[in-house]
């Protein structure tokens, strides 16, 4: 293994125990969450990753080789319903979700933790240096979806919803686990052509999960303005100004 894929390897189990340790999260696990919450987050949820193929799109335009961008693709066809093995948009499956918790997108407004979630992938993808794009949606995203989601459906669990209405989670932490694995092969490509760039591969996931636990943050603060419940004193350490 080397120095660079090492590095690699260390940034994302720091990335994935960061958000491991958010209250919402740790709170999920324990199934002391409430369905209150847990709706809002799929609402939140929705806004920011109804952006999902467009991250990918505008972080593919900027990779330097074409067989990467053909590997990105096939992720961006089963994101689209157009694979073989994927023939529902996953957009969809979401909506149909949210369907049978009687919520819906239509209206609803990003909070700010999910603006500066949005704004943060965007800025990142948008970027000419595919490795900020790469370190974004890889280790700021798809590298966390195990944890999050199956801290989710403890969540979903504790509230007493049926597993098969939190379908969409547990069927996609395979999924994206393939989606993470693509990209993180074509990091390591990078990482050992230009070392140089894992630096900035690990900076792009660092802001991500910044963000993402603001979102997680927005999600609580909402539910206790909802609730009446005075505003907590947010954590430092969770959340980085």
């Amino acid at each position: 293994m080397t120095t660079q894929t090492q590095m690699l390897d260390a940034a994302k189990q720091r990335l994935i125990d960061r958000v491991a340790a958010h209250s919402f999260l740790e709170r999920c696990r324990r199934r002391a969450v409430t369905l209150a919450e847990l709706e809002v987050m799929l609402v939140q949820q929705g806004l920011y990753g109804r952006y999902f193929t467009r991250y990918l799109c505008a972080m593919m335009a900027g990779l330097p080789h074409g067989e990467d961008v053909v590997k990105v693709a096939e992720n961006l066809l089963e994101e689209l319903g157009l694979a073989d093995d994927s023939p529902v948009r996953h957009s969809e499956l979401y909506r149909n979700m949210l369907g049978d918790f009687g919520l819906s997108l239509d209206g609803a407004t990003p909070l700010l933790g999910t603006r500066r979630l949005i704004d943060t992938m965007f800025d990142h993808c948008r970027d000419s240096d595919p490795s900020r794009g790469l370190g974004a949606l890889c280790l700021g995203a798809e590298m966390l979806v195990p944890t999050i989601y199956a801290s989710l459906l403890a969540g979903f669990e504790g509230c007493g919803v049926p597993a098969e209405t939190t379908a969409f989670f547990s069927e996609h932490v395979e999924c994206d686990d393939g989606h993470a694995e693509v990209m993180w092969d074509i990091m390591v490509g990078i990482a050992r052509r230009d070392p140089e760039r894992v630096p900035y591969m690990i900076a792009a996931g660092e802001s991500m999960v910044d963000a993402r636990l603001a979102f997680f943050s927005s999600i609580e603060e909402s539910a206790r303005a909802a609730a009446g419940t005075p505003r907590a004193t947010p954590d430092p350490e969770l959340i980085k100004a």
